[in-house]
């Protein structure tokens, strides 16, 4: 390990080096202030050129939730057969210019210096040289206390070995706790902001179970192991936590993912700023659909004697517009008695002509039956 990653170690306690030769100047060479802000300075310096591939990572992060829908239907279709699978998905990665291991490149590219600035650590623990951190450079370092603890002190170390470093077991304990606890709730607040604002909420895919369990499952693991980092790498890991999280909380707030809760909240700042103009129509539209809302009561749980109460009203209220209105009809009355005398009339007249007509017919068909045929003499 030490042969492959030697270059690394180089670089790792050369760029410490350099940032504590500048702290130097403003605090004690010995303090864990110079030691402390010179880890921190030296992830400020590797995130910064990791932003290319942070933004990489978010193209191939949104580009794979959109093309959720889709996968699943290829492993529906092809699901007795894995090699046309695998075939299908690899065409549609082409297709659509998607890199599924993007989400991971911030994670891997650190990786290595994580490891390094691990080794270096340990190296100052163990009092041995490393990289460009000479003799006196290791004594200083090993002087380095990070309130309390020093850099090179793990959760895990022997009562015996953390007094070598000048430092008592419980200031190491209560350090490397709290660090852990920041560190783990920095990550699941991360992951939650993620979640609950930065996705889009009406595709329900698999991706979105595999980051609700990776809500919960980083935490945890950054408990687990960190009891066995030194206060150092807790140092490094707890700063590109929370750049992590500031760097994430500026993309969601100016470029969210479409559809999710944080693009419809930026979509409202840029209204009320009056960078987008709406079509007026859509704008009566969403106005006219806010009221009915609004205006919108569910109707109150009843009684049966109310139920039955406010079915009797009906009645009531038909038998009172009926009595309205033969009231109004008997005002009119005076003035129409003339036409109704006329109509009357003539109805009788019209049952006259319809009498003297069913008569008419009453003597044809009289007539008719009188006329009958003689029977047949063997029917006689």
């Amino acid at each position: 390990m030490d042969t492959i990653l030697g270059p690394l170690y180089i670089a790792v306690s050369w760029i410490i080096v350099q940032f504590h030769s500048f702290y130097s100047l403003i605090f004690d060479k010995d303090s864990g202030a110079a030691w402390g802000l010179s880890i921190v300075s030296l992830v400020v310096l590797i995130r910064i050129c990791l932003i290319p591939l942070f933004v990489k990572q978010i193209k191939s992060t949104r580009n794979m939730q959109a093309l959720q829908p889709k996968m699943k239907a290829i492993q529906e279709r092809y699901k007795s057969d894995k090699q046309r699978q695998s075939e299908e998905m690899m065409k549609l990665y082409k297709e659509t210019g998607t890199n599924p291991l993007s989400s991971c490149l911030p994670i891997l590219a650190q990786s290595p210096f994580f490891i390094s600035l691990y080794q270096v650590l340990s190296h100052i623990a163990q009092n041995k040289t490393v990289g460009v951190i000479d003799q006196p450079l290791l004594e200083s370092a090993q002087k380095a206390h990070i309130f309390g603890a020093p850099l090179a002190a793990k959760f895990m170390d022997s009562a015996e070995k953390i007094q070598s470093l000048g430092a008592s077991v419980l200031d190491v304990r209560v350090v490397t706790i709290i660090m852990i606890v920041l560190m783990s709730a920095s990550q699941f607040y991360t992951q939650r902001q993620l979640m609950t604002k930065n996705v889009d909420l009406t595709v329900k895919t698999p991706f979105m179970q595999q980051q609700k369990m990776l809500m919960y499952v980083f935490p945890i693991m950054f408990a687990v192991f960190g009891i066995n980092f030194p206060v150092g790498v807790l140092v490094y890991w707890l700063t590109t936590n929370v750049w992590t999280m500031g760097q994430q909380m500026f993309v969601i707030r100016r470029n969210p993912t479409p559809g999710s809760k944080a693009f419809a909240e930026r979509q409202e700042r840029l209204r009320a700023a009056g960078k987008i103009v709406e079509d007026p129509a859509t704008v009566e539209a969403k106005q006219a659909a806010e009221e009915a809302r609004q205006n919108r009561q569910q109707p109150k749980r009843q009684t049966k004697s109310q139920r039955q109460t406010g079915g009797a009203a009906p009645a009531g209220g038909a038998q009172n517009r009926t009595r309205a209105g033969s009231a109004s009809d008997g005002t009119d009355s005076g003035q129409g008695a003339e036409k109704k005398q006329s109509l009357e009339k003539k109805d009788a007249q019209d049952g006259k002509e319809k009498g003297g007509a069913s008569g008419s017919r009453t003597t044809k068909s009289g007539q008719r039956k009188g006329q009958q045929r003689p029977k047949h003499p063997s029917k006689k």
